[in-house]
């Protein structure tokens, strides 16, 4: 009869579980791992980083240089593609940050949101760093199409370039938390693109990213007041238009106005934020209910 001969098992290391305690840090340290786990599902999909630029680029080589041919030129004013420059910004944004919502639609149908869910840190923590990696994502994005900004004439201006890139992270937060507040109800990803579909076009065209908001009928002026991306796109535009030397004023130079009246841009950029603070707490009330 043939012995056996048990083979000696090596001692496995078992990885130690830390309870957590409940409080603040570890509410951030959940926003970090929720915020660099997007980064580091964009940073992996070199596919959607490029095809993210392709449309905001046709918008503004293709479209913009066809329609710059056709609108009277004035001295001393912007031309069309400067004036469109922002629009493409906020274009690229607002695709990029509303879309990243979509990784929650996916994780559900996956069951890593209920992971999620059951995980001893706030709700709201996954809610807060999901926002801001979706916000960090798009902000990225935007930046890349900064590269293009002399071709239009927006000079590379240090203190400009800072400003962008505040306001742009700041809209893209706004967009984010709106996205993720669509996407905690969602059970499907096609129902997600349906609804997302049917906000982000009227978004972006209310914006004034194309055309200027002013001289308009009254009833679409009062639409593009609605929209909160107007507010972003055009605290964008005057911050390039203040580098700029514009010896004459034209539609494509006039600011927001509510009436006759200018909007500031800090009251632009207050309101941004307060729809994105709106649509964090909204969607941390969804989440909260999620069984």
């Amino acid at each position: 009869m043939a012995s056996t001969t048990l083979e000696p098992v090596e001692p496995v290391e078992v990885v130690p579980v830390r309870e957590t305690a409940g409080t603040l840090t570890e509410a951030l340290r959940a926003v970090r791992v929720v915020w660099r786990r997007e980064l580091i599902r964009w940073a992996r999909n070199r596919t959607r980083i490029i095809t993210a630029l392709v449309q905001p680029l046709l918008f503004l080589i293709v479209l913009g240089t066809g329609l710059a041919d056709l609108l009277p030129k004035q001295p001393g004013s912007v031309d069309f593609k400067t004036f469109m420059f922002p629009g493409v910004l906020a274009m690229i944004v607002l695709f990029t940050a509303i879309f990243s919502a979509v990784s929650i639609v996916w994780d559900r149908e996956f069951g890593f949101m209920r992971e999620m869910m059951v995980a001893p840190v706030p709700r709201a923590a996954l809610v807060v760093g999901k926002c801001l990696g979706g916000a960090t994502v798009a902000t990225v994005q935007g930046t890349i199409l900064l590269v293009l900004a002399g071709v239009v004439h927006v000079p590379y201006n240090p203190l400009l370039i800072i400003t962008l890139l505040l306001e742009m992270a700041l809209t893209a937060f706004a967009l984010t938390s709106f996205g993720v507040l669509v996407a905690s109800r969602m059970e499907q990803v096609e129902s997600f693109q349906v609804v997302m579909q049917m906000f982000v076009l009227p978004m972006f065209f209310l914006a004034g990213a194309v055309f200027p908001l002013y001289g308009l009928p009254g009833w679409l002026e009062i639409a593009t007041r609605l929209d909160p991306l107007s507010y972003g796109v055009d605290a964008i535009r005057r911050a390039i238009y203040s580098h700029l030397h514009l010896g004459t004023t034209s539609a494509f130079t006039q600011p927001l106005t509510w009436g006759h009246t200018v909007v500031p841009v800090g009251v632009e950029l207050g309101i941004v934020a307060l729809v994105g603070l709106v649509m964090v707490g909204g969607a941390i009330v969804q989440f909260s209910r999620t069984d």
